[in-house]
């Protein structure tokens, strides 16, 4: 999920934990299956559907049935993906060999390959208009409209602010005591940032006054986070299976209300803003090879990769 930030822009696609009752539930499991490990869960709000990074593809998968409405494939190391339904164009990062994948948001069809790295994309042409240099290896990014993008420095421990429309770097802060951010979701009401760093916390940025205003302790392994405007709730999609459900008190103060218990690897999430789901995925895992050399991983059983629904219980208050 490293190597490539993607920015689509034109001017027209511009204790340990608080606990309390629990009021979010997974309440539909789709087994999906398919080989590969997984990143990146991207929701399309207007087509109730999924796309979800698969090493080698993207799978696209109806939100309220899970099947599987169809792959894009000739993707080497999937990551990020961005949708531009003005121009009916998806893009998607191929972290191995340095390249972007535009393809079509109907047929799934890869309409073309483009060089790119931290790069400003012409989403009609599907052609590069620049690289921006950030200064650090950029991680997930939200964008606020207007050109302005903001993006996760993870090496850096920085977030970084970029005018798409001019390609260039505006300004930097710092995310400190939340080291290695990776995960971001926007509050654009509010003028927030959500990061989800490494270090077991999650840092919220004012992005108009260019600093953190509050941080509050999430799960371990972040991968994923997403804020839902309607309930005031920030999410933080942990391997270590939980589900950090964060509530906006005011613009600079949080709490933790809940832990929502997930399946151990369940890091990657999604969040569809128009019926409030939260969706994640994760799999079954054989045993670490014992001649696994380094941070080795433990296999994919097959056929055992799987979506899953997250939803608030509506009795709740």
């Amino acid at each position: 999920m490293r190597n490539i930030a993607l920015v689509v822009a034109l001017a027209s696609v511009t204790a340990l934990f608080a606990q309390s009752p629990s009021s979010y539930r997974i309440t539909h499991t789709y087994t999906l299956g398919g080989d590969g490990r997984w990143d990146y869960v991207v929701p399309d709000p207007p087509n109730h559907r999924l796309f979800i990074a698969r090493q080698n593809r993207l799978m696209v998968v109806d939100e309220d049935s899970g099947s599987l409405l169809g792959e894009v494939n000739g993707i080497d190391g999937a990551h990020g993906t961005a949708l531009a339904p003005a121009t009916g164009h998806g893009f998607a990062t191929s972290g191995n060999d340095q390249s972007v994948v535009m393809f079509d948001l109907k047929t799934f069809k890869v309409l073309g390959r483009i060089p790119a790295s931290s790069t400003v994309i012409d989403p009609r042409a599907g052609t590069r208009m620049t690289n921006i240099p950030l200064g650090g290896k950029p991680e997930y990014g939200a964008s606020a409209g207007g050109g302005k993008v903001y993006a996760n420095l993870t090496d850096r421990s920085e977030v970084v602010e970029i005018d798409a429309n001019a390609a260039t770097v505006l300004r930097r802060w710092s995310t400190a005591p939340c080291k290695q951010p990776v995960s971001m979701a926007i509050d654009t009401a509010h003028h927030r940032l959500f990061s989800g760093c490494r270090s077991g916390l999650m840092a919220v940025s004012d992005y108009q006054a260019g600093k953190v205003v509050a941080t509050v302790a999430i799960g371990t392994g972040v991968d994923g986070a997403g804020y839902d405007a309607a309930s005031g709730n920030a999410f933080a999609s942990n391997a270590n299976g939980t589900l950090t459900v964060i509530h906006q008190d005011t613009p600079d103060q949080y709490r933790v209300v809940e832990n929502v218990q997930t399946p151990q690897g369940a890091r990657n999430m999604g969040l569809d803003p128009t019926n409030h789901r939260v969706f994640i995925v994760s799999a079954k895992f054989g045993p670490v090879p014992a001649d696994a050399a380094g941070r080795g991983r433990p296999p994919v059983l097959p056929g055992s990769f799987t979506l899953m629904v997250i939803e608030r219980d509506s009795s709740a208050p």
